[in-house]
This record gives structure tokens, sequence and C-alpha cells, in this order.
């Protein structure tokens, strides 16, 4: 009997390990939903996804038409991306900016740099982290 069950934890610590591959492989995104979650300490309090206007740069519309990104899309991000903390910069003199993540509707995972302004939100640019586009963009 004991051999019998050595077999069942062998087959559950199999199965275990190979689900958790699965979702990191499948749901890349995940991985930094626990960093995002716990932030360092850090407070997000400073973005509000409720804005009122959201002004694209033109550095930002550039990058959106050569990398396929729609401003629905910018704003889906804005709604449900996690912040990447390492990515965004809460103490630039200019102003804090918040990289956020995501995938769109059509799949393309996105990270997008915010910078709020009062009721506004400056899309500063926005990056295709899964395919290198040719862009001419400054």
């Amino acid at each position: 009997m004991n051999e019998k069950w050595s077999r069942y934890r062998l087959v559950m610590i199999a199965l275990i390990v190979l689900l958790v591959v699965i979702v990191r492989v499948v749901y890349p995104s995940l991985r930094s939903v626990h960093h995002t979650a716990n932030n360092n300490g850090r407070s997000n309090s400073r973005f509000n996804r409720n804005i009122r206007h959201l002004i694209l740069t033109n550095h930002a519309r550039c990058r959106m038409g050569c990398r396929n990104i729609t401003e629905g899309e910018i704003e889906e991000i804005l709604h449900a991306g996690t912040i990447n903390y390492d990515k965004s910069n809460l103490s630039d003199e200019r102003g804090a900016t918040f990289a956020l993540e995501g995938y769109s509707h059509d799949r393309q995972h996105l990270r997008v740099i915010f910078a709020p302004k009062e009721d506004e939100m400056l899309v500063v640019t926005c990056i295709d982290l899964d395919k290198d586009w040719q862009c001419d963009c400054n």
C-alpha cells in the first residue's frame, strides 16, 4: 500500500508542475501579477484609471501607427492593464509615468506609458512586447 501512495504522490507532483508550466507559457502576463499586487510597498493611489480626457502625444500616435495599435486598445490597457513598477518612473521631475501592460482584444501584448495630468491622461508611448516593428518615430 505504501508503494501505491508513493506513485500517487509522484503523479500529483508531476501534474502540479505541468500545470504551472502551462499557465506560465499560455498566460505570461500572470508572472507580473504578484509583483504588481505586491509592488514593493509602493502605492498606485496616484494613478487614476477613470479619466476624462485621453491625450496622445505625437510620439505615441506615430508608434501606434507603426505597430497597428488603436486608441481603443490603448484604453483597454488603461482600464485592465497591470502596472509594471520596474518600467514606471514615479519620481520623474516632470511628473510620474506609469507603465501598464496587458493584452488587447486582438491578443497584442502591449506596454503603454501613461502620465496622469489632473483629469487628463497623457499617453507617452506604446510598445508591442512580442513583435519588433519597423518604425521611424523619434
